[in-house]
């Protein structure tokens, strides 16, 4: 009897090796299936995000609105209410200190910047204006702006760099305009007066 017994329980259950080989059927596929959802990152590949990126600042903490209108050589027009026109994106729309305060656990954040954005993510030859345009104000204080145009590709290149006064609200006056060849590579830069805002 003891025999019988002891026969019985070294013998292998199918049932149980079914099991365990489905299982182990199941946790090799989810490890092949874990391998395939995360390739390899590749390292020293980073897109080209812009061609020329376009800053342009005021003193930090200043409350007034000072914004950035840029033009194509097609005639397109970035603006804070037209945000993507052409090749031209605006990514940073600044309003003085509107919007730049947050509370963070029960702390009250500022962010001091009063900085604008603007992208060119191609290249098409001719003459890119940039204008400035004193919005709005709540100080009814003169406003000294600085204006950078940087050429990032192949690496980064100041291509302008100057700074405008503006003196009350709804002044427009032009920073810069620069012309690119067919190649990408600005070819002239001037600060000839040119209307925009008044356009739209």
């Amino acid at each position: 009897m003891a025999v019988l017994r002891r026969r019985r329980h070294d013998e292998i259950d199918p049932f149980s090796d079914l099991l365990f080989n489905a299982l182990l059927a199941f946790v090799m596929l989810f490890a092949i299936a874990l391998i395939a959802m995360n390739p390899k990152a590749k390292t020293g590949d980073i897109p080209a995000k812009a061609e020329y990126i376009i800053t342009v600042t005021w003193p930090d903490l200043n409350p007034n609105d000072i914004d950035t209108w840029v033009q194509d050589p097609g005639g397109n027009l970035v603006w804070f209410r037209a945000r993507e026109a052409g090749l031209l994106h605006l990514d940073r729309d600044d309003r003085g200190l509107a919007n730049d305060t947050i509370v963070i656990n029960g702390q009250k954040v500022v962010n001091p910047l009063n900085q604008e954005v603007v992208t060119l993510r191609g290249v098409a030859a001719g003459e890119y204006t940039v204008n400035l345009h004193y919005y709005e104000t709540k100080n009814g204080e003169t406003v000294p702006v600085n204006v950078s145009v940087v050429k990032v590709n192949p690496q980064a290149e100041v291509v302008y760099y100057g700074s405008v006064t503006l003196h009350r609200k709804g002044d427009e006056t032009t920073a810069v305009r620069f012309t690119l060849d067919a190649n990408g590579n600005v070819i002239h830069v001037n600060t000839l007066a040119k209307t925009l805002v008044e356009r739209r």
